[in-house]
Parts: structure tokens; sequence; C-alpha cells
């Protein structure tokens, strides 16, 4: 195997997050669930953007998170995800270049407008995600760069991005491709919502060998696994994948590493302010931990510091230093 030159190459929705503060009376009057995550379209993403409060704009998205903490931490990280030739594209490109991140993806024509999500946070420091996908989900074969997923030693996917036709046939080229140099592939399922709509096909591809590290949470990987017991779904794919990789909240986190099992407690905070993005930087620390050759325990440690640091403070990007933490 070839030297990498980058440690982590993700591929996932190019999304610009807009996250505000809002009262639960906020939620109940716009008839929003708390702390969950729905999809709209461009009409009800202007409508409810109107309505919010004061925010924040930031390069967003799941796997863009993740290799943005990967970054902070000194790792070499890359991001593969399609935005539109308009001001929120503009927003997302800068932003995660500035950040450290190797973003190489053209923008497309402004017919469908670059993603974003709109995240309103509550005082106990839930999230409510309204996302609308946009330009992300138009990914296509012709914007992966096989020199770049070559040179990545672990190719990271999110799930939020193997529901639509396109973007899923360009994961799966690129799938072959990092195989095809013998690269590590992982895959987060990212939301529950994402397992309802293609959990056949997460499954054939987990059958065929096409994952060796799985990134999930408890409901998740129950999800997924189509069972009730949480040690019976880990047990499931534990012949399955070689490395899982479970966050269970406050309880920490497990590994399946073979027929191993690890367990990290939770790190501690002294309160919890925002949970945005806790499960994108845990899979930041973990991967970093993996590409410095360090074991599976003290990969889970740097995802639980990453994720701690996370909650401790409003929106999804690190405010710590994250190289002070890993050190």
């Amino acid at each position: 195997m070839t030297e990498s030159r980058l440690d982590v190459l993700a591929i996932g929705d190019a999304i610009v997050d807009v996250i505000a503060s809002a009262e639960d009376a906020f939620l109940v009057a716009e008839g929003l669930v708390k702390g969950s995550m729905r999809l709209i379209d461009a009409e009800e993403a202007k409508r409810l953007y109107a309505h919010m409060g004061q925010a924040r704009e930031t390069s967003g998205g799941s796997a863009a998170n993740t290799m943005a903490g990967l970054a902070a931490m000194g790792g070499r990280s890359g991001f593969v995800g399609q935005v539109a030739a308009d001001q929120l594209g503009e927003i997302f490109a800068h932003d995660i270049r500035a950040l450290g991140v190797e973003y190489r993806t053209a923008a497309k024509g402004e017919d469908i407008p670059t993603g974003r999500c709109l995240i309103l946070v509550t005082p106990d420091g839930q999230r409510t995600m309204n996302t609308f996908a946009g330009a992300s989900h138009t990914l296509t074969v012709d914007a992966i760069d096989a020199e770049q997923i070559r040179s990545a030693a672990i190719l990271y996917l999110e799930a939020y991005l193997w529901v639509p036709d396109g973007p899923r046939r360009a994961m799966l080229e690129a799938i072959a491709i990092a195989h095809g140099a013998n690269r590590k592939v992982a895959l987060t399922l990212s939301d529950i919502a994402c397992i309802a709509k293609r959990r056949d096909s997460f499954l054939d591809l987990i059958s065929d060998g096409a994952v060796d590290l799985l990134f999930a949470n408890e409901q998740e990987i129950k999800a997924l696994s189509g069972e009730a017991d949480f040690e019976t779904a880990l047990a499931f794919f534990k012949a399955e994948v070689p490395l899982v990789v479970v966050t269970c909240s406050e309880k920490g986190a497990i590994a399946m590493d073979g027929g191993r099992r690890i367990h990290v407690p939770a790190a501690p905070v002294d309160k919890v302010v925002d949970t945005t993005g806790a499960g994108d930087l845990f899979a930041a620390g973990f991967l970093y931990g993996q590409a410095q050759g360090r074991s599976v325990e003290e990969s889970l440690r740097l995802g639980s510091l990453a994720a701690a640091e996370i909650i401790s403070h409003f929106g999804a990007r690190p405010e710590a230093d994250l190289k002070a933490l890993v050190a």
C-alpha cells in the first residue's frame, strides 16, 4: 500500500448550517418535534428561516463537520460534496477550506440552490433540525476524483447521501476505487430515517464486505439489524464488519473489534449546551486516532473528548484547542 496523502476523505451532504436559539414554545408554534430531523423543501426553508431569530451560518453537513474536526486535531482531511454556484455555495467552499479541509468539488448552476440545515437549539441543548438537501443531492459520479480517493487512508461515507440515486452511484464508484487501492471504507449511519429508506441496500453493502468500519448510535444499530435488543444487534454485525463503533450518549461508546469488545465512558462535561455535531466530532476523534495508528481504546477516548467539547458550547465546530486535547 502506498503512503497516504490524506488521513480521511469524506463524501457527504454539502450544507450550510444556520443555527439559532429557540424556546420550546417556538417549536410548538411551528409544529416541530423537539430533537427531530426532518427534510423540507425550498419554500419551507425560506418560510422557517424568516421566522427564526438571529442565526450563525457555517459550512455544515455531518461528514463535513467530521472532516473539520479532524483538521482541527491536526489531521489531513478532504471532503467531496456538491454545492450550487450561489452565495451559500461560496460560503460553504470558503469556510471548509479555511478550516484546512481539502475541497475540490466544482459548484453547479443555480437551478437547485445550495442545501441548508436550519437548526433550532432549545435552552436544554437539544437541537431540532430542518434540512433542505438542495444541490448536495445532485452529486454525480463525475464529481469523483479517483486520485483524491486513492490518496486517502480512509474513505468515510455519510448515509444521508446514500438515499438519492445519483449520489449513491457516486459513492459506490468511490468504494470500488478505494478498495482497489487497498484503502479502508467507513460508513456512518447518520439517522434512522436514512435506514428506513435504504435498509436492504445498506445490508447488501455490508454483506458484500464493502464496509470496514461502521459508525452508529444505539437506535441506528438496532434499526439496521432489525433487532430490538442492543446486544443482539451488536452481535448481528460482529461477523460482517471488522470494526463496529456505537455511541451510547451518556453511557459512553462501544467498539466491536473482531471478537473483542471495548467500552469507554463518556468524557465529563459541566453543562450540555448544544448537542449539534456530537456524533460527527466523535467520529472525527476516532478516525484521527485510527489514522495515527492508535489503539481502538485510545481512538474511542479521543472521540469521547471531542464529543464532550462540542456539546459544551453552541454550534458544531470546536472552540477549544483540539490539538491540545489530543496531546
